[in-house]
């Protein structure tokens, strides 16, 4: 079994039970490096897709149906917030991420990114929409970036993450297209639309001037990079400025991927994975010039979703870590790092749930959004020191 090119450390000790964190028991687990325990945040929820927190001591959760739910010192409120925009919840569409501005505490500016209805309604593509958050309410909503994309009900990416200089980046899936013919023939190919992109715009929605295809004839000004599949999750480096973007594979073949501008990441030409069921070759290869390959890749997939940078200081062995969450997996995988390389892997918190999401709090906490599988809760969790190893 092929997992990762990188040298891989399974966790010293594995749950004693599932559901035992979950309720609030919290025993302490062990991992290469730190002891910790999972301790319970938020649960009661319907998928969690997304976690953010606010200046104030506020978290902001998204269920995937379409409600944005507040918890207010350390209480989940009842009733979802108002103000969200409505979205097509069917398949894996609906509500996604939640970031707040940069600027948070002087414009209230929140970005939501949801499954928008297009057409005759049936359809839906990526958007972001802006609102700000007021009285515990969005007010003045509106879609600032509407993708060029429409396909099945799934692969909509739609991660969004700030850089330092306030550049919002988005992610746009391959909308499950599938591969047939010539394969450089896939709107994942082709910069003209928005499948399978990573996006960067102005924090209105406006393509900055200086992004790699701005003037390009037949190119979308907000396309960064192309050539991904289903990218959910999206992380920049606070030091480097690094953006990084984990995307599903299909039978195989997750990524790990360092995103430069203008690049070409390969999908479907070239990958690691094969088609669902019967296992026949969807790429020409694993390698072909000018198109590039990933930093990490897990074969079988875990299905990865939600990507964070650790830099907090309650987990010091840990610092300039990339964790990566497991969906099929249901795992974080926790990525040790010399520069751009993994030098080492370790799984943690496997078979708790499917994870959506993994946020580092203000305070250096690892949150982490679990979905419901197999009868265990789903709920925000929180992974909390509990010794150096």
């Amino acid at each position: 079994m092929v997992r990762t090119p990188a040298e891989v450390f399974i966790a010293l000790g594995l749950l004693l039970s599932v559901a035992a964190p979950v309720l609030g028991q919290a025993p302490v687990l062990r991992s290469a490096n730190h002891d910790y325990r999972v301790v319970t945040v938020a649960d009661g929820l319907i998928n969690p897709w997304s976690i953010a927190f606010l200046p104030e001591g506020d978290i902001l959760i998204t269920e995937r149906p379409g409600r944005l739910r507040l918890v207010r010192h350390g209480v989940l409120r009842m009733e979802p917030i108002e103000g969200v925009p409505d979205a097509l919840v069917e398949g894996q569409g609906g509500l996604f991420d939640v970031v707040p501005h940069p600027d948070f505490e002087s414009n209230r500016w929140l970005y939501l990114t949801y499954a928008k209805p297009i057409g005759d309604g049936t359809e839906a593509t990526t958007a972001i929409a802006r609102g700000r958050f007021e009285n515990d309410r969005l007010m003045d909503v509106e879609d600032i970036f509407v993708a060029q994309s429409r396909g099945r009900p799934g692969h909509y990416g739609a991660r969004i993450a700030f850089d330092a200089d306030g550049y919002l980046f988005v992610t746009v899936g391959d909308r499950q297209i599938p591969s047939t013919g010539d394969l450089e023939a896939h709107p994942a190919q082709d910069i003209s639309n928005h499948h399978g992109t990573v996006n960067r715009l102005n924090d209105d929605g406006s393509a900055p001037t200086d992004n790699p295809f701005v003037g390009q004839s037949g190119a979308l000004p907000e396309i960064w990079s192309h050539g991904h599949r289903n990218p959910q999750g999206l992380a920049i480096h606070p030091e480097t400025g690094d953006v990084w973007s984990i995307e599903h594979g299909p039978q195989g073949g997750d990524e790990l991927n360092r995103i430069l501008p203008g690049l070409n990441y390969g999908w479907p030409v070239i990958g690691y994975g094969v088609n669902y069921g019967s296992g026949l070759a969807i790429h020409e290869g694993t390698l072909r010039d000018g198109i590039e390959s990933p930093t990490n890749f897990w074969v079988p997939s875990i299905a990865t979703s939600g990507l964070m940078i650790y830099t907090g200081d309650l987990f010091p062995a840990w610092k300039g870590n990339i964790f990566a969450g497991g969906l099929a997996g249901q795992q974080v995988a926790r990525l040790a790092m010399d520069g751009p390389r993994v030098v080492r892997e370790e799984t943690l918190l496997q078979g708790l749930g499917r994870v959506r999401d993994i946020r580092q709090s203000p305070e250096g906490y690892i949150y982490v959004a679990l979905e419901s599988r197999g009868g265990t809760p789903s709920a925000v969790v929180r992974l909390e020191p509990a010794g150096a190893r």
